[in-house]
């Protein structure tokens, strides 16, 4: 990679500098994927916003990068149709990407009884073919610039189960075994891998839950706010996580 000094020479980036580094963070037109991309540009990233369907509010969102002097590129596709992200995975990573947030993922909550192969697939297809889909092209690129993050969005139901989520626990629990067998297979190449696994965070995913039966288990007695599982995603994408890898952080109130 090779741009312009002031003088108008030019000069390898430095893998040390956050200004010459590009972000892509899917499902990143809200909830938490909004505030990991406003975390992420505030601490000098472009950002690659991945949404499916919310383009105004992918838009919203984009503008508060670019609040923070940073580029921002709108790139809409869904993670778990291979047709669709394969392509714009590839085109992305010719133009450089340094950190990758696997954020987005859907849940399909009932009983397993109930749980039909079509929420089952939908779930798992999302979390982990979406993994699949926007990781793989990715990794090639990051092991020949021999610096990259991937940071993957577990949850706490993947770490301890829950009622009602077999399908998600499932998805999320896969991620976590994704994320440890993927940190072995690049550590040497000064790429991290590590997977955060939040509580119930006070967004739109969360207004269908029981939160009054959910926080009698929390030892915390309160939701997580979207910022904070961000501060922690910006984390481990600095330089100063640089020994951090395979790892599963819980950020759940203390459950778990």
């Amino acid at each position: 990679m090779v741009e312009r000094s002031e003088g108008g020479q030019p000069r390898e980036a430095r893998r040390g500098e956050a200004e010459a580094r590009r972000a892509l963070v899917t499902g990143a037109s809200r909830g938490i994927g909004a505030a990991i991309a406003r975390c992420l540009a505030r601490d000098g990233f472009d950002i690659v916003l991945n949404y499916k369907s919310s383009r105004e509010k992918a838009e919203a969102v984009a503008e508060e990068v670019r609040a923070f002097g940073r580029i921002a590129t709108l790139a809409p596709f869904d993670i778990a149709d291979a047709a669709q992200a394969t392509p714009a995975v590839e085109a992305l990573a010719k133009e450089g990407i340094h950190v990758l947030v696997n954020n987005a993922g859907v849940t399909r909550d009932g009983p397993f009884p109930l749980t039909s192969p079509e929420a089952w697939n939908d779930v798992l297809g999302t979390t982990l073919g979406g993994f699949y889909n926007v990781t793989r092209p990715l990794v090639m690129p990051m092991v020949q610039r021999r610096w990259g993050r991937i940071i993957n969005l577990s949850s706490i139901s993947g770490v301890i189960g829950n009622r009602g989520q077999v399908n998600y626990a499932a998805a999320k629990a896969g991620l976590i075994g994704a994320t440890k067998s993927l940190a072995l297979e690049l550590a040497k190449r000064n790429i991290t891998v590590n997977a955060v696994a939040p509580g119930l965070v006070d967004t739109d995913m969360a207004k269908d839950a029981p939160v009054e039966e959910i926080l009698k288990i929390v030892p915390m007695k309160r939701l997580g706010r979207a910022d904070e599982v961000a501060e922690l995603v910006a984390f481990l994408a600095s330089d100063r996580a640089a020994y951090i890898t395979g790892q599963v952080i819980g950020i759940a109130g203390g459950l778990g």
